[in-house]
């Protein structure tokens, strides 16, 4: 009996330890897919194809997704995006999860190349350890890989010095993780984790200071998410402000704007359109309410025009409208050019125009993006749950600078509508670098 114990004792152990080997392996093979379908999540809410993937070519084939080769404009010259599939020569394969999480973080890659600051690190800063795994995950065993270079970027002197990036890092980017508040309920700690960390919302909507970083990180900065021009684009006010911000905004109505592309008669424009089609309309309900819920929470801050549909003048400027009679420089090229879609009262078509009458990109606090949609024209994101999307027309070749200033000074000062008149000049900059774009 002894010695048949003794025998059978290891051969238990044995099978003991191959059934939990066993029982491990699959474990993680059923939790693996998981793992990779969480970090695609991920990676729509960080919108990491909307950067690394190359714009579509007409008559070419379709560009790989995360395979870089995308132009970004700065002050300081054409950056382009890097090949972030797990290729192992022209991406990312060789990354361990330590060098993943390194460039996401401090914006260095393996060898000590520092990454320029249009890549999000300082917001990437804040993602946690288990989304970080998760987005590993997915890049690793989610992605294909391309063999494919992208185009170097080549900034002039001095800016082609990336060692000095370190410096900056040290002076402006943050390296701490997101902490919840406690005095916070979990809908709106969610929400204050998605934009700060992985929606990379300041980036776009904070203003730069003048080593082009951004003015602040989180809600405890008075200019974060006040406002910022990327690209000639002037991304809005997503304070509480009540004329060029979300304070007239329902929780609602911000989420249905991020979803679709329309909200409070509002449409996406611009590099947001991007934005929604690539990463937000793929958002479930619930993060997209507590992003609602956390834009809401912000008080009012920035500048930019105000908004009262109540004002006397606001209730002249309708009924003159209405019957042909106001005499204000650009209200007859409003009603000729923009009135058939926007309307004589500005109020536009839900589901189709945007409406112009408290519109907050109509009453921002810079006119770029105003300017840049008359010359250039635009269109609607098209997304799974939203309508079909519309475009509107270029005016570069119609209208003169000074046609465009009155028409946009008008809609900045019709319909209870009170922001800062647009200059000649100021097209005029706009329409030449828009040339040089």
């Amino acid at each position: 009996m002894r010695g048949t114990v003794i025998v059978m004792m290891p051969g238990r152990r044995v099978f003991l330890l191959v059934f939990a080997a066993i029982a491990s392996m699959q474990c993680v093979r059923a939790q693996t897919p998981d793992l990779v379908t969480r970090g695609a999540y991920l990676a729509k809410a960080a919108d990491c194809a909307g950067c690394h993937t190359a714009a579509p070519v007409p008559g070419k084939p379709p560009p790989h997704p995360f395979a870089g080769g995308l132009p970004m404009g700065s002050p300081f010259g054409t950056m382009w995006t890097s090949n972030i599939t797990p290729d192992p020569q022209h991406g990312i394969g060789r990354y361990s999860y330590e060098d993943f999480a390194r460039a996401l973080r401090e914006g260095v890659t393996p060898g000590g190349k520092h990454l320029y600051p249009a890549m999000p690190y300082p917001s990437f800063s804040k993602i946690d350890d288990d989304d970080m795994r998760a987005l590993y995950a997915y890049f690793m065993h989610g992605v294909e890989p391309v063999a494919q270079t992208p185009p170097e970027t080549k900034l002039p002197f001095p800016f082609d010095q990336r060692w000095a990036l370190a410096f900056w890092n040290f002076a402006f980017a943050p390296d701490k993780p997101f902490t919840p508040d406690p005095k916070r309920d979990a809908q709106w700690n969610r929400g204050a984790y998605i934009v700060q960390s992985l929606g990379h919302c300041g980036a776009c909507h904070t203003p730069r200071g003048p080593a082009y970083n951004e003015r602040g990180y989180t809600q405890s900065s008075r200019a974060y998410l006040t406002g910022g021009t990327n690209d000639h684009w002037y991304a809005p006010n997503l304070t509480g402000a009540s004329g060029a911000g979300l304070g007239r905004i329902s929780a609602d109505d911000i989420a249905a704007f991020l979803k679709t592309g329309h909200g409070a008669g509002l449409v996406t424009f611009g590099s947001m359109v991007q934005v929604v089609e690539d990463s937000t309309q793929y958002l479930d309900d619930q993060d997209l309410r507590a992003i609602a819920s956390y834009l809401k929470s912000l008080p009012a801050n920035g500048s930019g025009g105000a908004y009262d549909a109540r004002s006397r003048l606001a209730r002249q400027s309708v009924a003159a409208l209405r019957i042909g009679a106001d005499e204000r420089p650009g209200a007859g090229l409003y009603q000729s050019t923009c009135a058939r879609c926007h309307k004589s009262d500005g109020t536009g078509e839900p589901f189709k125009y945007p409406r112009l009458a408290g519109n907050p990109a109509v009453l921002s606090q810079k006119p770029d993006s105003l300017m840049r949609l008359v010359l250039q024209g635009g269109r609607a994101p098209s997304t799974e749950h939203g309508p079909e999307p519309k475009k509107m027309p270029a005016f570069a070749d119609e209208l003169t600078d000074t046609e465009i200033a009155r028409v946009l000074t008008f809609v900045r000062s019709a319909w209870g509508n009170d922001a800062p008149p647009v200059t000649t000049r100021d097209v005029r900059i706009m329409r030449e670098a828009l040339a040089r774009h």
